[in-house]
């Protein structure tokens, strides 16, 4: 039997007076080897990170679906997500680590919008032309990074990493949708409020009187940014929810019926089976062999 995915915390490799990361995939790698960390044993990280891929080809396994990594690929990876590098590094590019209340604490309305807007893409591809003018502002970030100057080196840091992500943006631009800011706003508090009462509330139009918006333009936004339904969307997160569960290894499938809010095992079983054509204990023998 494996054993449970470990939640990695921003310290685990990484002792840093302010939190926030900046080094190469070829480093990343170097430093597990040193800590006798596999990378590609999937885990969870209590963090958020970027990959930007400049060189080769793999994939990036997020959430039990794998994300093809080119030249000019950049995957932002958010807290609580379960994911696995390859076994070997066959690319290569930059990784920056940071808790996210590192960037979002002082930031302006606008900024968080676009700060949200990036790490919601499952992937945001450049191009390969494009990751030059990637490399002053990353320059920049490693240099002020590796300086010992504490005065201001936090406030800094955070800004450029923000004008990075404003020039990822600005360079997906005709690649990648753009939603009106108030839309877009809602979205994210029907996500936010999903995280934390999946648990005990399933029903849209529960979630819609929340945020206080009607029934049919929570549905609405959520078929113009995710394209599905709102139903669909907490079904969606239910099932990750549940699969994550299920791949820790750590509860009964009674458990985890309770644990996301099925009030009957046979409830829990149904909807799975339904969205998946198994059962939770075969979706768990599967992936445990």
């Amino acid at each position: 039997m494996p054993a449970a995915i470990e939640k990695i915390p921003f310290s685990r490799f990484i002792n840093h007076t302010i939190p926030f990361e900046v080094m190469s995939i070829g480093q990343l790698y170097d430093l597990c080897k040193k800590e006798a960390y596999d990378l590609s044993t999937p885990h969870r990280i209590a963090f958020n990170a970027l990959i930007i891929v400049t060189k080769g080809e793999s994939k990036h396994m997020v959430d039990f679906k794998d994300e093809v990594l080119i030249p000019g690929t950049i995957l932002p990876l958010q807290t609580n997500q379960v994911h696995a590098f390859s076994k070997i590094p066959h690319i290569e590019g930059m990784v920056i680590s940071f808790e996210e209340q590192f960037i979002t604490r002082n930031v302006s309305e606008k900024h968080l919008f676009h700060f949200l807007h990036i790490f919601n893409e499952p992937s945001i591809l450049i191009g390969k032309e494009n990751l030059e003018s990637l490399t002053p502002f990353i320059n920049l970030l490693v240099q002020l990074h590796s300086e010992d100057n504490p005065n201001m080196k936090s406030d800094i840091i955070s800004s450029q990493f923000m004008a990075l992500l404003l020039q990822l943006k600005r360079l997906s631009f005709y690649q990648h949708k753009t939603f009106e800011n108030q839309r877009f706003k809602d979205f994210i508090k029907f996500k936010q409020l999903i995280s934390l009462h999946y648990s005990e509330c399933h029903d849209a139009k529960n979630y819609a009187k929340k945020i206080n918006v009607s029934y049919k333009y929570l549905n609405d936004i959520c078929k113009e940014i995710a394209n599905k339904t709102a139903k669909t969307f907490i079904d969606e997160w239910l099932l990750l929810e549940i699969k994550r569960s299920l791949f820790e290894n750590k509860y009964t499938s009674q458990e985890i019926a309770y644990k996301t809010g099925f009030k009957e095992p046979s409830n829990f079983i149904r909807f799975f089976k339904k969205h998946t054509q198994t059962t939770p204990n075969q979706f768990q023998n599967k992936i445990n062999k």
